[in-house]
C-alpha cells in the first residue's frame, strides 16, 4: 500500500500549508508570508475583487456597449424544411401548437420562422407561421400551401 492510494475523506478539502505554526513549518515567523508593514499585512484587510494593485481595472479597460437595446425584442426560432420533412406526414397541417406538441420548439416559444434548408417531398400546409422565400418555393413545389 502506498500513501497516495489511501482514500481521503470527501468532506475535507486540502488548504495548503497552515501559516503561522512555527519556524519548522516553512511558513512561520512573525510576518507569516504577509511581508512587512502596509495595509495588506494587517489583520482584517479586505480589498475589492476588482482591485488589481493599482493597474487600470479590467472592467474599465473593456469597451462599453453604447446605444439602445430593445428589452422585449423577439427573435424567432428557426425551423428548416428538412425538419418538417422528417417529423410530419403527407397532408399534415403545421401550426405553432403542433410544433410545440411534437417537441420541435420549447413551450415558451412565441415566434417561429420556417427556413428553406434541405429538401421537401411531402405535401404539407403551413398555418400562421412566417416562411422564407426559399422555403415557400419548396413547399409549393411539393404541392403544399401556406395560409
Amino acid at each position: 500500500m502506498y500513501l497516495e492510494s489511501i482514500p481521503t475523506r470527501k468532506n475535507r478539502k486540502y488548504k495548503g500549508k497552515r501559516q503561522g505554526r512555527g519556524y519548522g513549518s516553512g511558513v512561520g515567523g512573525h510576518t507569516v508570508g504577509r511581508g512587512t508593514k502596509g495595509q495588506r499585512s494587517r489583520a482584517g484587510h479586505k480589498s475589492l475583487i476588482s482591485f488589481e494593485g493599482g493597474n487600470f481595472p479590467f472592467f474599465r479597460r473593456i469597451p462599453k456597449y453604447r446605444g439602445f437595446k430593445k428589452a422585449d425584442k423577439i427573435i424567432p426560432t428557426a425551423i428548416n424544411v428538412e425538419i418538417l420533412e422528417a417529423n410530419f406526414k403527407n397532408g399534415d397541417t403545421i401550426s405553432l401548437e403542433m410544433l410545440k406538441r411534437k417537441g420541435l420548439i420549447t413551450k415558451n416559444t412565441t415566434s417561429v420562422k420556417i427556413l428553406g434548408m434541405g429538401t421537401l417531398t411531402k405535401k404539407i400546409v403551413i398555418e400562421g407561421i412566417p416562411v422564407s422565400e426559399s422555403a415557400k418555393e419548396k413547399i409549393e413545389k411539393a404541392g403544399g400551401s401556406i395560409r
